[in-house]
């Protein structure tokens, strides 16, 4: 985790049209404020703060973490957060499930697609649009996750959402999002992501709908740069890449609703006014966006294809070293070169679970039936790989430099087994002949030495 303090504001293009500010960076401690002399220097809590503002601590990690990984922001804002709840009522969000979420009637063990989650003409916000596909480990020890595609064709009005269940790691497929944060604006296109981090408050516009996208529910350690070993300083997700939004803030005084997801429980509190107050903040617990088309990826370039694990964008740990509660990898445009080799995903079979999505184009090893929009399981020690077409072109292609091209896709990767929602099993546009796309697999053997 990074520890420098960054204070430049790096101007990002937006297709947006307003361009937000942003700072580079990946776990730096940051410092930014909207309005001049609104943040405190040389000390956290004055006894006065100018504007009349309050000062507040947002703490992402136990207080005696350790100081690589200790996360907390101050935060300079109109009202402390006290005034930003009041008495809460339990609202029924059905749609957004969490684990441990283990239907005795649903089959989880087996291979799952699904068609793109279609668009709807009822109003649906970020929230609100949630549909939750599976759930691993359990909300309550805060181990695991839970995968979703959200839907999203209306913005949150004076209307505020914060999970304290874990952070939201977002992958938009289509549509522009911006997402209003207590610490800033940060704009969403595809072929970027957002991490909101656990208590962060936030409203989302649809700046160009219908949207929809992926989202991995963290509710284990926060994500973070895997170490590259052996690869060294550079490559895969560069820190530099990784933005987080400047100071911004709201000073209105209109009704308002809070949405708190706690424990997989969802409440809600109306107050007078917009939470996202902070004039000014410093510290390293902050929302980030990346661009993925600044991940280099790192490959084979003599013989054999290498595991998956070597396009790790982030990775949330666990308790077992190697051994992650998530991880993100990213499957983007990359040259083949490997000699002699099978190129690309082999068959097999792997004690973690796959959940996999399709941001564009089309993925090698599934080259039909797996669109844009689309999700896929293979769920712990259940085998898969190419189908029969896949198997049948790699085998017998030339094996020139090729450039594979027009695809981005990506897999959260957790050690738990994925169980199925309801929603995924009855409601989700499954393919119910996904598992027939291996019976085109022949037996080849005929007892006799292949040629080299």
């Amino acid at each position: 985790m990074g520890n420098a303090m960054t204070r430049e504001i790096k101007r990002a293009e937006s297709p947006m049209g307003t361009t937000p500010g942003y700072m580079p960076g990946f776990g730096n401690d940051f410092e930014t404020e909207a309005l001049p002399g609104a943040l405190p220097s040389g000390q956290n809590s004055p006894q006065k703060c100018n504007y009349g503002l309050y000062a507040e601590q947002l703490s992402g990690t136990a207080f005696t973490a350790p100081r690589g990984q200790n996360e907390r922001t101050w935060c300079y804002r109109i009202r402390p957060s006290v005034k930003h709840t009041g008495r809460f009522e339990k609202i029924d969000m059905p749609y957004w499930q969490s684990a441990p979420n283990i239907d005795p009637e649903l089959i989880s063990l087996g291979q799952y697609r699904w068609d793109p989650v279609p668009h709807t003409d009822a109003p649906l916000t970020f929230v609100t649009g949630m549909r939750t596909m599976t759930t691993a480990g359990d909300v309550n020890t805060q181990t695991g996750m839970a995968a979703h595609v959200y839907l999203a064709n209306a913005s949150m009005e004076d209307e505020y959402f914060f999970s304290a269940d874990g952070e939201l790691l977002v992958v938009p497929q289509e549509g522009l999002l911006r997402f209003h944060t207590e610490l800033g604006t940060i704009d969403l296109a595809p072929k970027e992501i957002a991490i909101l981090p656990r208590g962060m408050v936030y409203r989302v516009e649809v700046v160009e709908g219908p949207a929809r996208g992926f989202v991995c529910e963290n509710y284990g350690q926060k994500f973070d740069l895997p170490n590259r070993g052996p690869i060294g300083a550079n490559c895969l997700a560069n820190p530099r890449d990784f933005l987080t939004p400047v100071a911004a803030f709201e000073d209105r005084e209109v009704p308002s609703t809070v949405t708190i997801k706690w424990c997989g429980q969802f409440h809600q509190t109306r107050i007078g006014h917009s939470p996202l107050d902070v004039v000014a903040w410093h510290g390293n617990y902050a929302p980030v966006k990346y661009d993925l088309n600044t991940y280099s990826p790192v490959g084979a370039i003599l013989f054999d294809h290498p595991d998956p694990s070597i396009f790790t964008v982030l990775t949330a740990p666990s308790g077992q070293e190697g051994t992650a509660n998530i991880d993100f990898v990213l499957f983007r445009e990359r040259w083949m070169v490997a000699e002699n080799t099978f190129r690309p995903p082999w068959y097999h079979k792997n004690v973690m679970s796959e959940l996999m999505g399709n941001i564009y184009g089309q993925y090698d090893a599934k080259p039909q039936g797996f669109v844009p929009g689309g999700v896929s399981l293979h769920n712990c020690m259940l085998p898969h790989g190419p189908d029969a077409p896949a198997f049948e072109g790699a085998s017998n292609a030339e094996l020139a430099p090729v450039k594979l091209e027009n695809t981005m896709s990506f897999m959260f990767e957790t050690r738990f087994p994925q169980h199925l929602t309801a929603f995924a099993a009855r409601e989700a546009p499954l393919q119910d002949d996904y598992i027939d796309c291996w019976d085109g697999i022949e037996k080849k053997f005929d007892g006799t030495p292949g040629e080299k």
